[in-house]
């Protein structure tokens, strides 16, 4: 796990350089487009980053088209942080080669294979999100 968590990362990471970014931008981007749109303070609080720093990150983000600013419904006084990231041709593009061979991988296996591969991956991004945000808690305690 911790070798695919780490090849993941600098995976991650050559997206972002391919695409002209930052890591955190890239990272907030796809945050954005597994959470859908939400408030500047909802993405400081997924990525620990501080308002000021999402800020200047939407800023950068729209500017270059990933995301777009609304403001919510329901009070004037939040914006709501809409991806626009499969509106991206450069984005599927960088994406596309990987996805082909993630596909020829899953379909070397049954699907009742897939489906406990899937429970598996399920399981483990909330053990994750569980320790992210106990590390994330154990720092604001410090502090």
């Amino acid at each position: 796990m911790r070798g695919l968590g780490t090849r993941t990362v600098l995976y991650q990471q050559s997206v972002a350089t391919a695409l002209g970014l930052y890591n955190n931008d890239f990272l907030s981007i796809d945050i954005l487009h597994e959470k859908g749109p939400i408030t500047a303070g909802e993405l400081s609080k997924l990525t620990g980053l501080t308002t000021g720093s999402v800020t200047a990150l939407i800023d950068r983000l729209e500017k270059n088209g990933f995301v777009q600013r609304q403001h919510d419904p329901n009070d004037r006084r939040k914006v709501i942080i809409v991806p626009l990231y499969e509106d991206k041709e450069d984005v599927s593009q960088t994406y596309l080669q990987l996805h082909e061979e993630m596909v020829k991988l899953a379909s070397s296996y049954t699907e009742e294979e897939l489906e406990l591969i899937n429970q598996f991956l399920g399981r483990a991004s909330s053990v994750l999100e569980n320790q992210i945000h106990l590390l994330h808690s154990n720092a604001r305690n410090k502090s």
